[in-house]
């Protein structure tokens, strides 16, 4: 019995053809996937902010020879020992103006709310180097410091002894070939002047008049005089200039050193004098808890505004605070995006944030302190 003729031509199976819609389908998506390859490398003008290391300024950090030592420490007056912490935040950025983050990166920051994508020039502005950003950075830190220590010294009473000191004149400027750098300004127009405010204050008040300055010159005092010149600014107010840069050098009673590596910018001021008052007061200003906070500060105890506040927020969550202290000024970028259950107060200068301490040391009634709330 024959189990098969030999003369059946058996044919295969006939393969349906591919439609067009699928076909086209398939051929969108292998475009899509090649555009995505393509971009995934192109580069992009934007980077990523997103949260740092925190540090306890009542606690330790490294030391530029990779020594723990503490974050704050003073000379010349009694210290106390402190518990809990007093957190100050960061933020880190991905990326500069010779590797941006690619597109796919950019994308997955773009859904991550503890992250923020902002355009390069936001960070980097147009003609600054990476390294001449971080020489800036590390220039503000060092003021905040200096700031900080003048705001908590003077908050526990001490005389800091601030004298204003020309940090540079601006070419072409009305102090040009009058003033010079390390130029100390005493007095204008007969009026002790401390702060940039109070010199602004006599110089406007004169409308264009000149002014004559008191200045100590390498250890000698001479009086100078400088015609302002008027100057207009973007909202149309008009405001008169002598044309310099002024920092403002303080004579502590006592030496405070505050130590923190690769950590730039201003935004740690007001941490940082509520660290140093705390290290020189008995009681614990915290109450031994953990809080958390960010904002520059200047000698008077004014907070003022920062960048990165939610990313600072993820990172307070993150390190385990409960209680936060953000800048008044930073309130509208505060409201409908504090993450978790920290609680967020706002603050204006130095003594809102030592309110808020007060409520947490002794369990007072916190929900009576301003929050940020909707404008």
């Amino acid at each position: 019995m024959a189990l098969f003729d030999e003369n059946t031509t058996i044919e295969p199976a006939h393969r349906p053809r591919m439609s067009r819609r699928t076909l086209a389908g398939v051929w969108a998506l292998a475009v899509a996937m090649i555009v995505l390859l393509v971009i995934t490398f192109l580069p992009t003008s934007y980077v990523i902010q997103r949260p740092g290391p925190v540090y306890n300024t009542l606690g330790s950090a490294e030391n530029a020879d990779g020594e723990e030592v503490p974050l704050i420490s003073v000379d010349g007056a009694q210290t106390y020992p402190t518990e809990g912490s007093l957190d100050l935040l960061t933020v880190q950025v991905q990326g500069n103006r010779e590797r941006t983050p690619s597109w796919f990166e950019l994308a997955m920051a773009w859904f991550d709310p503890s992250k923020a994508v902002l355009p390069i020039d936001a960070v980097f502005p147009p003609g600054q180097t990476t390294e001449e950003r971080n020489e800036d950075s590390a220039t503000m830190m060092v003021d905040s410091q200096h700031e900080a220590t003048a705001a908590a010294l003077t908050e526990l009473g001490y005389d800091v002894g601030a004298t204003l000191a020309v940090h540079s004149v601006i070419d072409g400027a009305a102090a040009e070939g009058v003033l010079q750098e390390g130029d100390l300004i005493l007095e204008a127009n007969g009026e002790a002047v401390a702060d940039v405010s109070a010199l602004r204050t006599v110089i406007n008040e004169g409308e264009g008049d000149p002014v004559e300055l008191l200045i100590e010159r390498d250890g000698e005092q001479q009086t100078v005089e400088v015609t302002p010149k008027e100057a207009t600014d973007d909202e149309g107010e008009t405001s008169w200039l002598i044309g310099v840069n002024l920092t403002i050098d303080y004579e502590f009673p006592i030496d405070v050193t505050i130590q923190l590596n690769n950590v730039g910018g201003p935004s740690a001021g007001m941490m940082f004098a509520l660290g140093i008052m705390d290290t020189l007061t008995p009681e614990e200003l915290n109450g031994g808890e953990q809080v958390a906070g960010t904002g520059t500060i200047t000698a008077d105890g004014e907070v003022g505004p920062i960048g990165g506040i939610r990313q600072k927020m993820w990172g307070a969550v993150d390190a385990g605070a409960e209680w936060f202290l953000a800048p008044e000024a930073n309130c509208d970028e505060v409201v409908g995006h504090i993450p978790g259950d920290l609680r967020v107060f706002s603050v204006e200068d130095l003594d809102d944030a030592l309110a808020v301490l007060d409520g947490v040391r002794e369990g007072g009634d916190l929900d009576a302190l301003p929050t940020c709330t909707v404008k």
